[in-house]
């Protein structure tokens, strides 16, 4: 590599439940990338190349989505990496950036879903032929597989090894799902703006015990972008004072690791998205210790006391002792998921990481308003898909 990489404009859409409003991916997509664009004061016209993120759409979506920007002929990459999607498209505009390929590059990210679980990519159990068929396999083996949604059921029985092996409570896990719905008052761009008690989130709906309801992320239409400029760009086009450095950016994979204990804990991804934050860490300069503020994959409450762990916030098993000690909200160590997180926010699968982006930067410029989290100057995103993917990125300004 052989340069800086800096965000200077990002954009999202409000996310909604699938089918609030008659609107198409490419409006979506125009919305958002019209914002992050205006936002960055640069037109399309400047824009090099497009690395476009969705899950749910057609091949070929993203160069539809992009011509609502622009008809200029420059490269469009369609990325598909499960829940992971948006930030895996941010990492191919950031490697073309600081690889000096390009000076500027937007990306967009994505999804029009439809109203219900993710079904996991197979029907009935029979995961033979989908991806995930080994992470499935792994918790059929050790927890049998019920008829509930399997996305819910392969966290949820991570949740029950979690509290098994460490004593979590469900009202730990109930208090993340409280925090994120908390936090998302403030934001209008949530799909969820009401706020709950822990014992409401405990009597919600059980969708895979000791999973409710309002501990899991729904299904979301919605679209997030971003514009990641070389120092170069940011130099001539005097952005210095929007510009939000990316400091450093790790993907893993599943390892050994990620199957051999036979544990959800680690199928669902604890692992890799540990190896990720080592790598970040190492290369960035910075440590756990540095971050302000945390947007993470909270697809379930229980994940986001494995990501706890995993980024070294605390040590293993104690992610129930650290949302129990207000340590992750205002006035706590750390403001984790202050947009409302994905349970809150929502989640349309190929816009979340570069929403948790958008959220970072606000807070990186002091303008996120009633989120803000007061002298925010070191951010971290982490976005994590089954599969497996899991993104960690390292912000500064």
């Amino acid at each position: 590599m052989t340069g800086k990489a800096y965000i200077i404009g990002v954009g999202m859409t409000a996310f909604e439940k699938p089918e609030t409003r008659d609107w198409q991916y490419w409006d979506m997509a125009k919305e958002a990338g019209g914002a992050a664009l205006a936002d960055a004061g640069v037109g399309y016209e400047a824009v090099e190349q497009v690395p476009v993120g969705y899950c749910y759409q057609p091949s070929t979506a993203g160069q539809r989505a992009a011509y609502e920007l622009g008809l200029t002929g420059v490269p469009v990459y369609n990325v598909n990496n499960n829940c992971a999607t948006g930030s895996t498209a941010l990492m191919m505009a950031r490697q073309f950036v600081e690889a000096g390929i390009n000076d500027c590059v937007l990306t967009l990210g994505f999804e029009k879903m439809k109203r219900g679980a993710l079904g996991g990519g197979a029907d009935a159990g029979d995961f033979s032929t989908s991806p995930v068929a080994r992470h499935y396999g792994v918790m059929a083996a050790a927890h049998g597989f019920e008829m509930t949604p399997p996305t819910a059921q392969i966290f949820g029985n991570a949740a029950r090894e979690h509290m098994d092996r460490y004593g979590t409570t469900a009202e730990q896990l109930a208090a993340v799902g409280a925090k994120n719905h908390r936090h998302s008052a403030h934001n209008p761009y949530a799909q969820f703006q009401d706020v709950y008690t822990v014992e409401e989130v405990l009597a919600a709906k059980t969708i895979h015990r000791p999973l409710t309801k309002l501990q899991c992320s729904p299904t979301s239409d919605g679209a997030a972008a971003a514009v990641i400029a070389s120092e170069r760009f940011v130099r001539e086009h005097g952005l210095a004072d929007r510009a939000v450095e990316i400091a450093a950016q790790a993907m893993t994979t599943d390892t050994d690791e990620s199957f051999a204990s036979g544990s959800c804990i680690d199928v669902v991804g604890k692992p890799m998205s540990r190896a990720a934050a080592r790598r970040v860490y190492a290369a960035s300069g910075l440590g756990i210790e540095d971050v302000d503020v945390i947007e993470l994959h909270d697809c379930f409450s229980i994940n986001e006391l494995l990501t706890y762990e995993a980024l070294g916030m605390c040590p293993d098993g104690d992610g129930g002792k650290l949302i129990a000690d207000g340590a992750t909200t205002y006035g706590g160590r750390w403001v984790v998921n202050p947009s409302g997180g994905l349970i809150s926010k929502g989640h349309p699968l190929g816009a979340t990481g570069l929403a948790q982006t958008a959220e970072l930067v606000w807070q990186l410029r002091g303008t996120a308003g009633a989120r803000q989290v007061p002298g925010a100057g070191v951010a971290l995103a982490h976005n994590i898909g089954l599969g497996g993917a899991a993104v960690v990125t390292m912000l500064r300004r």
